[in-house]
């Protein structure tokens, strides 16, 4: 029998003789040639007593059934997958994934053979048989969910069922997989059904843990599809899910991956509903766990990643990481407020802490608060906060004080302008701590200089009084320092201090540029990293030091480019060279034009290029038998490869996922960002390039959401503002482009789950508006859209914003992250009244009016910007609305609603005239009592743009004896010119001066 012979041939294979194994290789491919092979390969594989033998039976079946599938009969087919029941788990596993592969060729229902076997097997009495119909069903419906979508409610039945078998954790694995492969396409029929799973899920999964740490951890993912995809199945669950995955992370006995998924999956709900989670009165347990986690000890003899002194620069995946990423997470989804109160107590417990690890655990709390509470750390804590910083630098342990540079870089970056504010006491302790510091620490030193760069980038002009000092020992570290780590931290450093110092830095840019030339044309790969961070420099010399001093250098700088991407196959260096590119663009449009076609073709190729993309594949559904791909290499009349439509050498069935190196995803920000800018200097000179270029930034748009990378969507949306305003030229580029870009705006704004994005993509709407003005907004329907896209920012209707579910609620207090996405879209409001007819914005101003009022701070901008005509429509219905403001118990709303009036009397001019003695009693009355100096200045703004617009409707003499010799000019008006020197007083009071005497 032809089933006997392949066995054999089979076991010659496993022979350690290579003269054998060629042997039994040239009889199998004649056997090949036999049609009964199918059988005879399923027959091995049943009832082989060898496992070799029969794992590679399964191997070749899988490989030789996915090419040949279209010859092989129906009854063979059918009889291939009852075979299933009666493998072992080894070839069950091959064969399911075959099964999987041909599910996405043909669909379920041309097999009910298929079905059928599901069918019986996952009802099974036999626990065995249940773990293998789950084992195939996982994996035919993994591969290609949505054909089975008429049988989801069947499905989750099934699934029900399963989750209760708590003896079969393999069963339990396979199920939780399947629910997960299915998530992202079940629809509001099976919503109620998803709903009742969560808590067998739960129960399941804490029985899976016990079991199978690895498998438990892969099931978890199950929670990262339900809230990624349908937030709102697991809202009335989400108390039990966040003390399930609480019980989870503070077990030091599990895995970290586990813990680590955990604490992810906590960090995802605070992200997408926040509301729930402290309407469930969540946080103050949520922080009873993370806290112990951030601040515990590493194991005896160990060190956290981030203190090592080798640490590499990424993220490390750990439960530490993830509970301070818990904390990041909430101070930019929660009201500051709300989350102050109940976490200072944690962060004040550890940082008073004789615990190093403790103390250490305080500080990046305190640094990673920064970003998403900064108005209010800004506002009510920045001194103590600050103090609390200082003394820790002079703590008496290492890891304390480098948390501390730690928070203050971060201090410094989102805590602006207000930090550099206290230069006086933080420059001396800075540069102090430097020269203090081990030079051979360099892990430590590169930790000081992250906190000396990020304050000194936003110190301005206050930099002078320490430039000297500065600058001696950057320039003594470049020319003495032997190690190369610290050359380039003071090369970087220097760039820093450029930003600062701008002009003042030109006595020191020969010493800096002679220096810099020696790493900039050594191309060595121990230099390399040296290399490309005096490029970056050089980028940053050219636009701050003045046109005049770094023009004569703008050639030299574009041939060093030129030659570095054609000699350097590296893109960290290639993305320094486009930002210098662009640096000169701006230092000297003329010099860089000639050089247009070179350049504009290697960062093309750097946004077209997919280098970096690392393809995971499964290699357990790989073959390593080739002998099966050369057996037909020319080919049978009637063959039909199920991989045919793949060109590439990976199949893309065997794909795990794809990740991209972050090296190669900043060379293509870089690129993008440079190409936009190169057209906006260069002007006329880049039209040749303007389609080519558009077309390829537009593309970033899928690749940009195919791998998540949020960074490039920021670049690639500020080039298409630079384009588009370079298309001005253009006229029929201009409409071309805006027919693509503001659609796939508006759909991003609704679409996106990132208020980052959606906040970047406003902003270039606005941008875009604002440079085309009416250009833009030709398109039939394009105003409403645009209209109703704002309207549905402040309405919080947006995937973004947390909205929906059970846990909505009138409370006013909201994270500032969320306020200042609402600031993002009411900026389009006067946007879109500057760039049209009064007659045709007001209808869409009409339907925005009712949430206009409700954010005063717009009303301003919508007079000034729609101008005399929008203003005198809106005056009857907003002027009791800014009374009653003005009266306002609430200094920040009295303050909004002066200067609105202000505003509305200087736009409206005559066509309020009959309003003023209501205004100006008010006024008067306000100013008798008002203890606000922002409401004083605003005040006094007001009453100047009223005498400006309309100097007949104010009774002139009886307000200057009133407001200005007895009351105001004596003590207001010297606060409020301190305060702001307020353009509208200046101008008046140079008017009044002018007209008066």
């Amino acid at each position: 029998m032809m089933s006997e012979e392949l066995e054999r041939i089979l076991a010659r294979l496993t022979e350690p003789d290579n003269a054998v194994i060629q042997q039994a290789t040239a009889e199998l491919k004649q056997a090949f040639k036999d049609p009964a092979i199918i059988p005879a390969l399923c027959a091995v594989m049943t009832g082989s007593q060898n496992p070799q033998v029969r794992q590679s039976a399964a191997v070749m079946l899988r490989m030789r059934v996915r090419k040949h599938w279209k010859k092989i009969s129906p009854d063979h087919r059918e009889r291939f997958f009852y075979l299933f029941l009666f493998l072992r788990h080894t070839v069950r596993h091959s064969l399911s994934q075959l099964c999987a592969v041909l599910v996405k060729h043909e669909t379920p229902d041309r097999w009910p053979a298929l079905l059928a076997l599901l069918n019986q097997s996952t009802k099974s009495n036999n626990p065995q048989d249940r773990q293998v119909g789950l084992l195939l069903l996982s994996k035919v419906v993994g591969s290609n969910p949505e054909p089975f979508k008429p049988h989801y409610k069947q499905l989750l039945q099934l699934f029900g069922t399963v989750l209760l078998d708590l003896n079969n954790p393999t069963a339990l694995y396979y199920c939780i997989l399947t629910l997960t492969a299915i998530t992202a396409y079940t629809g509001t029929e099976e919503m109620n059904l998803m709903r009742s799973l969560i808590p067998k899920l739960l129960i399941a999964l804490k029985h899976l843990i016990q079991a199978d740490q690895d498998q438990a951890s892969e099931a978890m993912e199950v929670f990262d599809e339900l809230m990624e995809s349908e937030v709102s199945i697991v809202v009335p669950h989400i108390a039990e899910i966040v003390r399930f995955c609480l019980e989870i992370s503070a077990d030091v006995s599990l895995s970290d991956s586990l813990r680590v998924k955990a604490l992810s999956c906590i960090a995802v709900l605070i992200r997408l509903k926040s509301k729930a989670v402290l309407k469930h009165k969540l946080l103050q347990p949520i922080l009873q766990v993370v806290f112990p986690i951030l601040s515990a000890a590493p194991p005896p003899g160990e060190e956290d990643p981030e203190d090592e002194e080798n640490d590499t620069e990424g993220d490390s995946e750990n439960p530490k990481h993830f509970a301070v990423q818990v904390i990041d997470t909430m101070a930019l989804h929660m009201p500051p407020e709300k989350l102050f109160n109940q976490l200072l107590p944690f962060t004040q417990a550890c940082l008073s802490s004789e615990n190093p690890y403790e103390r250490k655990g305080g500080l990046m709390c305190m640094a990673v608060l920064a970003e998403g509470c900064a108005d209010h750390i800004r506002t009510k804590m920045l001194s103590s906060m600050l103090q609390t910083v200082c003394r820790s630098l002079s703590d008496n342990n290492q890891v304390v004080r480098s948390a501390a540079l730690f928070a203050l870089g971060q201090f410094s970056e989102h805590l602006q302008p207000d930090v550099s504010k206290f230069h006086a006491e933080l420059m001396p302790l800075l540069h102090g701590y430097l020269s203090a510091v081990n030079q051979t620490k360099i892990g430590h030193m590169t930790k000081a200089f992250y906190a000396l760069e990020n304050f000194l980038e936003n110190l301005g002009p206050e930099i002078e009084p320490y430039l000297p000092t500065l600058m001696e020992t950057m320039l003594s570290a470049l020319n003495n320092a032997e190690n190369l780590k610290l050359k380039e931290l003071a090369v970087s450093a220097i760039g820093a201090i450029a930003n600062a110092a701008k002009e003042m830095l030109v006595p020191y840019f020969p010493p800096i540029i002679e220096s810099l030339k020696g790493f900039l044309t050594d191309t060595s790969e121990e230099m390399r990293t040296l290399q490309t961070q005096a490029l970056d420099t050089l980028s940053v010399l050219a636009r701050t030091v003045g046109k005049e001093v770094f023009s004569p250098l703008a050639a030299e700088c574009v041939q060093l480019g030129l030659n570095l991407t054609d000699a350097v196959d590296d893109p960290d260096l290639r993305r320094c060279t486009y930002s210098l590119f662009s640096a000169v663009s701006d230092v000297s449009p003329d010099c860089l034009a000639p050089h247009l076609p070179p350049i504009t073709t290697v960062m093309l190729l750097s946004l077209r290029s997919t280098e970096g993309v690392t393809v995971s594949v499964d290699f357990s559904i790989r073959s390593s038998f080739v002998l099966l791909d050369d057996d037909d290499a020319e080919g049978e009349e009637g063959d039909v490869d199920l991989d045919e439509e793949s060109e590439t050498e990976v199949d893309d069935r065997d794909v795990a996922g794809f990740s991209v190196e972050n090296a190669y995803i900043d060379e293509k920000e870089d690129a993008c960002d440079a190409l936009g800018e190169i057209a906006f200097n260069t002007g006329v000179a880049f039209q040749p390039f303007l389609e080519s270029s558009f077309q390829q930034v537009y593309e970033l748009h899928d690749v940009t959401s195919s791998l998540n990378v949020k960074g490039l969507v920021f670049n690639y949306l500020e080039s298409f503002d630079q384009l588009l305003h370079i298309s001005l030229y253009i006229s029929p580029a201009l409409h071309k482009l805006l027919q693509v870009v503001l659609p796939c705006f508006l759909e991003a704004v609704r679409q996106d789950r990132e208020r980052q994005v959606v906040m970047g993509i406003l902003e270039s709407m606005n941008a875009v508006i604002k440079s085309c003005q009416g250009e833009a907004l030709q398109a039939p329907g394009i105003v409403a859209e645009i209209s109703n896209a704002i309207k549905d920012v402040l309405k919080k209707k947006t995937v973004c914003q947390d909205v929906g579910g059970d846990e909505a609620d009138d409370d006013e207090q909201q994270a500032e992250y969320d306020a200042m996405l609402q600031e993002f879209a009411g900026e389009g409001i006067p946007v879109l009244a500057s760039a049209l007819p009064a007659e045709t914005f007001y209808p869409h101003l009409n339907d925005l009016l009712p949430l206009i009022m409700t954010f005063p701070w717009l009303l301003s901008t919508v007079f000034v910007a729609g101008g005399r005509a929008v203003a005198g429509r809106l005056s009857n219905r907003l002027l009791p609305v800014l009374v009653a403001g003005v009266r306002d118990s609430d200094a920040e709303v009295r303050n909004n609603s002066v200067f609105a009036l202000g505003a509305l009397a200087q736009a409206a001019g005559p066509i309020v005239a009959s309003d003023y003695p209501v205004m100006l009693s008010l006024f008067s009355n306000l100013l008798s009592k008002e203890s606000d100096p922002r409401v004083i200045d605003n005040l006094c703004a007001a009453l100047c743009r009223m005498i400006m617009s309309h100097i007949e409707g104010v009774p002139l003499e009886q307000v200057t004896s009133i407001f200005i010799f007895k009351e105001w000019f004596n003590t207001k008006i010297k606060i409020c010119w301190k305060l702001t020197h307020s353009q509208a007083i200046q101008d008046c009071f140079c008017f009044f001066l002018h007209n008066t005497f």
